[in-house]
């Protein structure tokens, strides 16, 4: 995207070649990232774009679970199939402010709640590393769109890892900023405090000049958190030598493929040389949290849905109706209480564990991106599914609040691998440093090898 916007303000291309080019890669996909286009808006808009901005001119792609006024407002669901906003989300509008040129929709899970972009109104998105494989969720759609060379960047939205588990999968970086630091208004739904909102970037910069643009306190969002200027500015500023790094690929929890496993300590142990940083030897072992807490985040789904629960249940993904059964005929004050306690605990570990060190580095995803239509075929009946415990290793950091960064590592079967940095609340800063310092050391690719750029 920096670069885009250089070769704008330069006069080598013009924002209207390359929303023309992007529209012929969409187009001409096979991937089903995009879900709706608003090819009229988004013409007008690059005719007009003001380069002189720090996104001026750039196409880029909206969540579908993110509103955009006018465009559909389905939340991914046939349950919601012809709603429309009525208004769009703060960090859109400010995105829009800085000169980007908007697109259309890309594909998620129903509501964002699976960790791959199937549902039963748009179908599945596909890797384009590989179509078959999946490309992760809930923010999947984003996520291909980039790496397959259709947009240079999209929104995206991370409530357990549905920023970072795509961007692994998917070659990416993925940033999950502290929570608060980008503002969800208006209309901000508070519980369950685990989202953030944020970009699926091609680069560590376009991560912080989007940081530059979208960030900082706004009312309609009591808990967002003031504006830091200079995120790109200071990109690789930040004093990292000799601050502390745990190591530890699965977290505790998590059943990670040896051959990831492997990859990440290796990649782990060489950030540190590069970085200067202290490996120590720390037992980190985060807790789970269990079925009450699953059920517990369904009350915001349950309040959407309204009146047309229950009889839209058959319109739901197989998991969502089955979560949605569970959660209204057993959820009680008991099991509320168990949430609150079982967060606090995580809380507290999370908080023993940064008293030692600085950073944790682990896998993104317990492994590289299984099959697509692994929960279509659920959806039919079959039971198969994807790696039970992906969203493992990514779920702490929501729960605690945490910003985490994922970055692509060395590949596994031709497919992506990411790993994940945690760091101190409000230490955005050296997370983007370090990973800035991968991205120079070990550059990977900016999309899939078979993209249309």
């Amino acid at each position: 995207m920096v670069s885009l916007v250089d070769a704008f303000r330069s006069g080598e291309r013009s924002p209207v070649e390359e929303l023309e080019a992007s529209l012929a890669a969409i187009e001409s996909s096979d991937l089903n990232a995009f879900v709706h286009l608003d090819p009229e808006l988004a013409l007008e808009t690059a005719k007009q774009a003001d380069v002189s901005q720090p996104m001026g001119g750039v196409p880029f792609g909206v969540k579908a679970l993110t509103p955009f006024k006018g465009w559909p407002n389905t939340e991914c669901s046939l349950a919601f199939a012809g709603e429309t906003a009525e208004f769009t989300s703060l960090h859109v509008d400010r995105l829009l402010d800085a000169g980007a040129v908007p697109v259309g929709q890309c594909n998620a899970s129903e509501f964002g709640g699976l960790n791959i972009s199937v549902n039963k109104l748009y179908g599945v998105t596909h890797n384009p590393w590989e179509h078959g494989k999946t490309a992760g969720g809930s923010s999947g759609g984003s996520a291909s769109a980039v790496a397959g060379g259709l947009v240079t960047i999209a929104t995206a939205g991370d409530g357990g890892g549905s920023i970072r588990i795509p961007g692994a999968f998917n070659g990416l970086v993925g940033m999950k900023g502290t929570a608060g630091r980008i503002p969800r208004g208006p209309h901000t739904e508070v519980h369950p405090m685990t989202v953030v909102v944020g970009p699926m970037a091609r680069s560590v910069r376009d991560v912080c000049r989007w940081y530059d643009v979208s960030s900082g306190f706004d009312m309609r969002d009591p808990y967002s958190l003031p504006k830091i200027e200079g995120w790109e500015r200071d990109l690789g500023t930040f004093p990292l030598a000799g601050r502390k790094v745990a190591i530890a690929p699965n977290l505790g929890v998590a059943v990670v493929r040896p051959e990831v496993e492997e990859r990440v300590i290796a990649a782990a142990e060489q950030l540190a040389r590069d970085a200067g940083l202290e490996i120590v030897d720390v037992a980190v072992k985060l807790p789970g949290l269990g079925f009450e807490w699953a059920l517990s985040n369904l009350s915001q789904l349950l309040r959407a849905l309204g009146h047309r629960y229950p009889d839209c249940k058959d319109d739901l993904t197989r998991e969502i109706a089955f979560g949605l059964h569970i959660a209204t005929d057993q959820f009680n004050l008991a099991m509320m209480a168990k949430c609150e306690e079982a967060r606090t605990n995580a809380n507290e570990r999370m908080a023993e564990l940064f008293d030692e060190v600085d950073f944790i580095i682990s896998a993104t995803n317990p492994d590289v991106a299984f099959e697509a239509d692994c929960y279509l075929n659920q959806m039919a009946g079959d039971l198969r599914v994807g790696p039970e415990n992906n969203g493992v290793l990514t779920i702490p950091a929501n729960i605690v609040g945490n910003p985490a960064i994922s970055v692509p590592i060395e590949h596994l079967d031709g497919l992506p691998v990411g790993m994940q940095i945690i760091g101190r609340h409000h230490e955005d800063q050296l997370l983007l440093d370090l990973a800035a310092i991968v991205e120079r050391e070990r550059p990977w690719p900016l999309v899939a090898p078979a993209s249309p750029v």
